[in-house]
């Protein structure tokens, strides 16, 4: 077993779910570990583990026109071999995507989310999002994948449920910060 791999087990085990369908959630990424030692490589097929990052800058977040997903979706993506923690990889694809390195992660998660991906394998990415805050400010630039990146109040269409969940569990995360 790798260190990624222990640390994902890790923040999962000391997670607290908000809600029935988040634990159980919880409790099948943990078993999907458990089942997997290479449950956070893209090849381990059809699902495995990957990070994200919804980045915030005040009551803005930012976005990426996802190109073949055809939405606007929060960053993220596939662990590497090199990436220490799971936060790490969530804090990796933020600053990859958006083009801005100024940014700093909570490493708890917001969400966990299941989602079909059929370009990856025809399987599921099995998604440990963090809250991610860029200072006031700053702006996107094109990031390593040329898809637009833009800062919004609210979700925009294209989008999908997950999207307005994990807004929404941020801007929860952010009223209850001291």
């Amino acid at each position: 077993m790798n260190s990624l791999h222990a640390d994902a087990r890790a923040v999962l085990d000391a997670w607290a779910s908000p809600d029935d369908s988040q634990e159980e959630l919880r409790r099948a990424f943990v078993a999907h570990l458990d089942g997997h030692a290479d449950a956070m490589w893209r090849e381990c097929a059809p699902d495995h583990l990957t990070g994200s990052a919804l980045v915030v800058r005040g009551d803005e977040v930012l976005l990426v026109l996802h190109a073949k997903a055809g939405k606007w979706l929060q960053m993220g993506g596939h662990c590497e071999r090199d990436d220490p923690t799971l936060a790490a990889v969530a804090l990796r694809e933020a600053r990859e995507e958006s083009g801005i390195d100024d940014l700093s992660i909570d490493p708890v998660p917001l969400r966990l989310s299941r989602h079909s991906v059929p370009f990856c394998h025809g399987g599921h990415h099995l998604d440990v999002q963090f809250l991610v805050t860029a200072p006031p400010g700053v702006d996107p630039s094109t990031g390593a994948t040329d898809d637009p990146v833009d800062w919004f109040t609210e979700a925009p269409e294209p989008t999908d449920q997950d999207v307005r969940d994990l807004i929404a569990a941020a801007r929860r995360r952010l009223r209850e910060s001291p």
